[in-house]
């Protein structure tokens, strides 16, 4: 991270991301439309879910199938596993120790051990849906085209019921946790995106929603986000087509759909402080607890309901054509496209992560950030710094302690 300081007002910031390109996109062309949900989960090993519900809603579109009922709402309960492990990642490995003052999770333990383990229970059980649902919780292997291989029974979900009852309790302490925390005076005027439906907290529901109150269908992101490389960085840096930096990610999901949380997690957000929208990145800590509670919530909801499907895949058929899909990451809007042959072999592939999206705001975030805090020593500086990064939870090697902190006064 290089600031550039001139009269004591801070210029310019460019946060380098020097690793490469992994081509996806690239080795994705000439495959057939089925291997999609296995290749785009090994983009993350974190949420390997959002990459595989995107590419199936993506290919779906292309080939006149829509996913409801009991298979669409599997789908939901593994995108809820996905949330509160990755979650409960966040808030308590990476996010907590700066707030606390550790370098890390491991030494953090040694102080507030209740912490770490409730974090790792959360996580656990958020696992636990992977495994059941997806095959296992890395890279998850029972995700296909039109739904799963194969559907669990009612006894299996019974199981996962009790695990979730408890996990929603320790959801419920986690908000109230986060709460406590001291938070830097720091309010931005943002713009947020995220999906939008007008009946249910979306995770691969609805369209794409503005906070300026406008939205577009998915299949028009191409017209209304566009992607830039820039010189400091190999990370691309996504903007609205109008030149607006926005921001994706619990924020905005909160801000554009918080009346539609379940009334535990809405009760939970209210007694932590929470107003209808939320304009501190740092406090981004107590809205993904929120959404992890609401995550466990809707999952005993999900098993409750839950009929075994006659078949737990629908038949897919190739088609020619361009398809789109975008779902809600932890860390925000995931947005996939495809274009395949007769065959269904796919001739183009275009997959925006969240963390690219969010790469301008960063930047506008650190910009700000700095210039109040010019005064401190570069130590303390960079550790503040890497603590307003990871409000964005960005899915690149700084989700760790990392940044080296370069400060030019001129």
């Amino acid at each position: 991270m290089v600031v550039r300081v001139r009269d004591g007002k801070v210029q310019d910031v460019e946060l380098s991301i020097y690793e490469p390109p992994r081509f996806f996109e690239a080795f994705l062309r000439g495959r057939r439309f089925t291997e999609t949900p296995d290749i785009t989960a090994r983009i993350c090993g974190i949420c390997p879910v959002a990459y595989q519900m995107s590419a199936c809603l993506a290919m779906e579109n292309i080939c006149g199938v829509t996913v409801d009922g009991a298979i669409a709402d599997l789908r939901r309960l593994l995108y809820c596993g996905e949330w509160i492990e990755s979650h409960s990642l966040h808030i308590h490995l990476l996010h907590a120790p700066d707030f606390l003052g550790y370098p890390g999770a491991v030494e953090m333990a040694k102080d507030h051990r209740d912490i770490v383990e409730r974090g790792l229970r959360l996580k656990r059980a958020g696992n636990d849906i992977l495994n059941l649902l997806g095959g296992r919780s890395v890279h998850p292997i029972n995700v296909r085209i039109g739904g799963f291989y194969s559907a669990p029974s009612r006894q299996d979900l019974a199981v996962l019921r009790e695990t979730l009852l408890r996990a929603r309790d320790d959801a419920v302490a986690t908000v109230r946790w986060c709460a406590t925390l001291e938070f830097p005076e720091f309010s931005q005027d943002y713009t947020y995106v995220a999906l939008q439906h007008p009946d249910i907290y979306p995770i691969m529901e609805g369209r794409i929603g503005v906070s300026d109150g406008s939205s577009f269908e998915v299949s028009a992101f191409d017209d209304h986000v566009v992607e830039e490389h820039v010189e400091h960085s190999n990370a691309l840096h996504a903007r609205l087509s109008d030149g607006r930096s926005y921001m994706a990610g619990p924020l905005a999901r909160y801000a554009l759909n918080g009346q539609l949380l379940s009334p535990l997690a809405r009760e939970a957000a209210a007694d932590a402080g929470l107003g209808l929208i939320c304009n501190n990145p740092f406090q981004s800590i107590i809205v993904r607890a929120v959404e992890t509670l609401y995550a466990c919530d809707e999952a005993v909801r999900l098993i409750d309901h839950y009929e075994v499907p006659e078949r737990s895949f629908l038949e897919v058929q190739p088609r020619a054509g361009v398809g789109y899909g975008a779902t809600e990451a932890p860390r925000g809007i995931l947005y996939h496209r495809y274009q395949t042959d007769g065959d269904g072999i796919i001739e183009d592939a275009r997959i925006v992560p969240p963390t690219s999206q969010n790469q301008v705001r960063i930047e506008e975030d650190l910009r700000s950030f700095v210039q109040s805090r010019l005064e401190l020593a570069d130590e303390e500086l960079t550790w503040l710094c890497e603590q307003a990064i990871r409000n964005y939870d960005p899915c690149i090697s700084c989700a760790t302690h990392f940044l080296d902190l370069k400060v030019v006064r001129e």
